[in-house]
């Protein structure tokens, strides 16, 4: 028996515990003029709740132990006198033991693997059943502890409330972690790479080349991880060739979609329009490598333009700049619809026709959301990889051409990281100092556009 069909086992008996706890609530007959403080569905919550919790987070740490338990069992068998001393060889074999047990592992290469797994199989059965019976023990003694409570003074609804308040502050707390976790990872691999490559080397080096710096003497000596070009091809693709296309055509988008738009076809042509933001990112860069990058290179060509290349900025850009239309166009479209309607009706009153309206009333009043919009369709552009590596190659070019090859930091980032690597040479730590730069660097445009956009709101709310 599976953890799963165990948690599912102790959901319906937390289920039938809320149909009975707000069967007894609803019969409760308080004292003469008093009345039921909760509800009888806070009763039955409370009471799923005192099931439900206690058992879950048994299985939760038995999810964990159990394991143990079961790889204990395995090596006290007579088979297990086989095995290989403790070590990678004796793992591979246990290895794959569990893989023969749950079928993702087909045939044998080892006797010892394939006489272990009924062992295996028998001592999961085992602690799985002790498992459900102490699960079912637990939902059974909340179940009977809930019961107690049932009474028409008890404050059922508190408690539930401060079970989903505290549930509610952990899930803010897990995302808070997480993102300390990230830094702090991030910054502490950067560390080690700085104290091999001086950080005034990366931050304003003009080479990068880190496939030469292959022995440690050639380290900090090589030039080789000046990520001046690397911080070049992302603001050249993802900041300016991306924006110059997506800022125009998503505003326009949006002012067609709140000015001029009948409502009927505003209902199909906007969620449309919000496809392209969820096309998956390796379909853009096919499109960009197949049909966006060859067409550019072949009009390069036919006007003579030198140095066109088959992997360019300006197929990654224009792609990009698509993807993220309905970044600036919805931004754009909420902070037009939020504009006071009493601002457009003065200014057609005074005599301004709608489009002297649009440019010099309602664009200039929702400035701050469309800048708000276009920060973080920015902050989405410079961490794109896909499009990048398909359409823009790996070629960290130092050039104003938009013809020419160039390459990004999260490209890089990725290139670093395939494959077998060491994690203590400075090529591979390189990857994680991009990664930290990159974090700031967005974590700034964030910064700025949720500022802006709360400036906004602020003046219009």
């Amino acid at each position: 028996m599976s953890t799963p069909i165990i948690a599912l086992i102790v959901l319906a008996l937390g289920a039938i515990a809320f149909l009975v706890g707000r069967m007894r609530a609803a019969g409760l007959q308080p004292a003469t003029g008093q009345r039921l403080h909760s509800r009888p569905n806070y009763h039955g919550a409370h009471m799923f709740l005192w099931v439900v919790i206690p058992a879950m987070v048994f299985l939760l740490g038995w999810s964990f132990v159990a394991p143990q338990f079961v790889d204990r069992a395995v090596l006290e068998a007579p088979a297990a006198q086989q095995l290989p001393p403790p070590g990678i060889d004796r793992d591979a074999v246990l290895r794959e033991m569990r893989g023969l047990a749950d079928g993702s592992v087909e045939a044998s290469f080892n006797p010892t693997a394939e006489q272990l797994v009924p062992v295996y199989e028998a001592a999961a059965r085992h602690y799985a059943l002790i498992g459900c019976i102490i699960a079912v023990l637990l939902a059974i003694a909340g179940a009977g502890f809930a019961v107690t409570r049932l009474k028409w003074q008890f404050r059922a609804r508190n408690r539930v409330e401060q079970v989903v308040m505290v549930g509610l502050i952990g899930a803010s707390l897990i995302a808070i972690f997480t993102t300390f976790g990230i830094v702090v990872s991030l910054l502490f691999e950067s560390l080690l790479f700085f104290q091999k490559v001086s950080p005034f080397e990366f931050l304003f080096g003009l080479e990068w080349s880190p496939q030469t710096a292959l022995r440690a003497d050639q380290v900090g000596s090589s030039g080789a991880f000046g990520a001046v070009p690397l911080f070049w091809g992302t603001i050249f693709i993802g900041a300016i060739i991306a924006m110059i296309v997506a800022v125009p055509l998503g505003l326009m988008c949006a002012i067609y979609l709140t000015q001029y738009a009948k409502p009927r076809l505003r209902t199909w042509m906007k969620p449309a329009l919000e496809m392209l933001a969820g096309v998956p990112t390796v379909v853009y860069g096919y499109f960009a490598a197949l049909t966006v990058a060859p067409a550019i290179r072949n009009f390069a060509a036919s006007v003579g333009i030198p140095g066109a290349s088959s992997e360019s900025a300006l197929a990654a850009g224009v792609v990009m700049g698509v993807m993220i239309i309905p970044f600036v166009s919805s931004m754009a479209d909420d902070s037009l619809a939020a504009v006071p309607q009493s601002m457009r009706d003065g200014s057609l009153a005074l005599g301004a026709t709608p489009s002297e309206t649009i440019r010099r009333v309602l664009v200039p009043a929702a400035l701050p959301g469309v800048v708000g919009g276009v920060l973080l369709a920015v902050s989405r552009a410079i961490g794109e990889t896909m499009i990048v590596v398909m359409a823009a190659g790996l070629a960290a070019n130092l050039t104003l051409n938009p013809f020419a090859s160039v390459t990004t930091v999260t490209t890089q980032i990725v290139q670093l990281l395939t494959g077998d690597q060491e994690f203590d040479s400075a090529k591979t730590l390189a990857a994680f100092a991009l990664g930290l730069t990159l974090l700031v660097v967005t974590l700034i445009l964030n910064i700025i556009a949720l500022r802006v956009v709360k400036k906004y709101r602020e003046a219009y709310e």
